[in-house]
């Protein structure tokens, strides 16, 4: 049964919630033929039936609908007024209602009593996951001190989104990672996973012309938003107020004019500010490509120089080998031709020409192939030299184009923050004012709502109390006669079949606990009743006596609660058994003590409770408490001993000897 009340409470809100969103709609085209026929003129008569159509199809496009309206009206006012929307402005108070009934259509509601409850704001916190620019927004709205809610934190960070201009793409990013993040706080025929959520992402984009400057701290966030008037949204009113338009917009000409000016400056401008932190962006990622080329260049000449340098050192190197085998081959020859004869000196000289100019040509060769190398790398030299000239000269100029952008783009901010620091100066002292104002006032109210509080409830406690003695002593007198009526009803009761073990561990742990609290309970009413004694103290204790009053309510509805559960429970088992037994035992048998009638023990007159159970004696059927029928005895037609109260007992084993 518990749980039955706890899925009744949760699925309630949402469905209150769906009356509440498609009772306004319905009523509206209840009342179409009556009150604006003209709608009607244009379009072709349509026939709906109630039977086909599904409830949650038909709030999505209740929801989708009054979007439409309400973004198309705030845009429409705010170009044709061509001012800044703050927080007073009636059609972007009911813009930011009805975005919050999207976002919360279809939420799951919480699972259990202990279970974690689904709100919008852990939804927006994901937000930061995948766009780092919301981490700002999102930060502030958790250092907000006014807000306390969850709810009013979720409101604040749609606020602060359209200020920023980026709501549209935030909800685009949620919807692309609908998978991991929507899925689990959203049922599946809500808003935000259905198709509908595309149509409320583009109307979100055409919001980025408005111009929004939103107090968040003055607002009360936690609180419920109202109720939407669609009276100004709908053909009728807007006909009239269209008319007005066109008189003012004829006088306002020339402002409209500059106006219309201004806001296109505005918008040109933000634009050309996208475009440059576009191209900064990519002449950023230019330059690190080209300063990665350039340190490869440097490396690729230092090891180029290397290699040169080692080249020149081995043709210098050649160049000595050469000289010094040419000075010692002479020597050898002199010393040669002075030491052989004549004869021999003609021979040799030829063998030796020879020899010296197969040597020539072979040097020669040598140092033709180094002098080609040298010029090869003489050549890759200047290229290389050239390139990084080329790559300095376009280094330089690039930096130079960076250095404009950004001077362009400092001088933009600047102007920016001039105008929001002006702006957060004017609504800090309006917002000092009134929160001094509203505190103080509050403050006011708290008090003379504790004086009369206090009053009120000494005034009641006094009353409790005496209606507390009245009703105790009509308690009294029943249960004296009940118990009179349980003894006479108990001797025709019947023996009936053992009891079952029904409690297990954490039940006596409870009974325990209750039986403490119970002990509790009965000193406190002691402590009461000392008090009505002292009549002259009754002043001093009240405060002491309120206290104690509270404790006793807490304890006595746990132990209600509690108590309520496990007596239906003992009631509909101790039923079936009397029940069973009814049936099973013959004529001659006496009858049950019924158990209604039974209010105390009929040996020791103990009252029953929760923690003072009922037992049958098997023999006379007089009901017992647990102490006084605690003795068993084997009986004719049962298998096992049975429950006999202590005459019983004695009875039988006087019968037995």
């Amino acid at each position: 049964m518990a749980s039955a009340r706890e899925n009744d409470a949760e699925v309630s809100p949402t469905s209150s919630m769906s009356s509440v969103k498609s009772h306004p709609i319905e009523r509206s085209s209840s009342s179409k033929d009556e009150r604006w026929p003209e709608l009607l003129i244009s379009r072709p008569q349509k026939t709906y039936n109630s039977k086909t159509r599904d409830p949650v199809v038909i709030e999505r496009s209740n929801l989708v609908n009054i979007s439409k309206l309400i973004v198309k009206e705030l845009i429409e006012q705010s170009l044709r007024f061509g001012r800044m929307l703050d927080s007073d402005h009636l059609p972007l108070h009911h813009f930011f209602i009805v975005l919050e009934h999207v976002m919360r259509h279809g939420l799951k509601p919480k699972k259990g009593l202990l279970g974690p409850k689904k709100e919008l704001w852990d939804i927006l916190q994901m937000v930061e996951k995948y766009s780092p620019e919301a981490a700002d927004i999102t930060a502030s709205v958790r250092d907000l001190p006014t807000v306390k809610t969850a709810m009013g934190r979720a409101r604040a960070w749609l606020r602060l989104a359209l200020m920023q201009k980026r709501l549209a793409d935030y909800l685009r990013i949620l919807l692309e990672h609908r998978e991991d993040t929507l899925e689990e706080y959203f049922e599946p025929h809500a808003l935000m996973l259905n198709e509908e959520a595309v149509i409320i992402t583009g109307l979100l984009v055409g919001l980025n012309v408005v111009d929004c400057n939103l107090c968040v701290k003055e607002e009360d966030l936690d609180s419920q938003q109202g109720v939407i008037d669609f009276s100004l949204y709908l053909r009728g009113s807007n006909s009239s107020n269209d008319i007005a338009g066109n008189e003012n917009n004829s006088n306002n000409e020339p402002k409209q004019r500059h106006i219309n000016t201004m806001l296109d400056q505005k918008n040109y401008i933000e634009e050309l500010n996208r475009h440059l932190n576009a191209t900064v962006a990519n002449l950023q990622a230019k330059v690190e490509s080209l300063t990665t080329t350039n340190a490869l260049m440097k490396e690729d000449l230092a090891i180029a120089k290397n290699t040169m340098i080692q080249l020149v050192e081995e043709n210098n190197q050649l160049k000595h080998a050469l000289g010094q085998d040419i000075t010692k081959d002479s020597r050898m020859k002199i010393t040669e031709l002075q030491a052989d004869e004549e004869e021999k000196r003609s021979v040799k000289s030829v063998t030796s020409d020879r020899s010296k100019s197969d040597k020539d040509s072979e040097m020669s060769k040598a140092l033709e192939e180094e002098r080609k190398k040298y010029l090869e790398m003489q050549k890759e030299l200047d290229l290389q030299i050239s390139l990084k000239a080329e790559m300095e000269v376009a280094m330089k100029l690039l930096e130079k184009d960076i250095h404009d952008k950004q001077d362009t783009i400092i001088s933009l901010r600047r102007q920016l923050d001039d105008i929001k620091l002006i702006n957060l100066e004017m609504y800090k002292k309006l917002q000092e004012c009134e929160i001094s104002l509203k505190h103080k006032t509050e403050l006011i109210a708290k008090l003379e709502a504790k004086t009369e509080s206090m009053g009120s409830t000494i005034h009641q406690l006094d009353e409790k109390l005496q209606e507390d003695k009245l009703t105790r002593k009509n308690l009294e007198d029943n249960a004296r006669t009940l118990g009179q009526k349980a003894t006479t009803a108990e001797k025709k009761a019947v023996a009936a079949e053992g009891d079952l073990r029904i409690e297990r561990e954490w039940r006596i742990s409870l009974q325990e606990s209750m039986m403490r609290d119970r002990d509790k309970i009965s000193t406190l009413t002691q402590e009461v009743e000392s008090l009505k004694a002292i009549g002259q103290k009754y002043l001093l204790l009240q405060e002491e006596q309120h206290i104690l009053k509270t404790k006793y309510s807490e304890a006595q509805k746990t132990l209600e609660e509690v108590g309520a559960t496990l007596s239906e429970n003992k009631l509909q088992l101790a039923e079936l058994l009397e029940k069973e037994s009814l049936a099973t035992t013959t004529e001659e048998t006496p009858t049950w003590a019924n158990d209604k009638d039974a209010t105390a023990c009929a040996t020791c007159n103990k009252e029953f409770n929760i923690t003072r159970r009922k037992h049958h004696c098997r023999m006379c059927g007089l009901i017992f408490c647990a102490a006084c029928s605690d003795k068993t005895v084997a009986l004719t037609g049962n298998t096992k001993p049975v429950r006999v109260c202590g005459a019983c007992y004695t009875e039988a084993v006087r019968h037995t000897e």
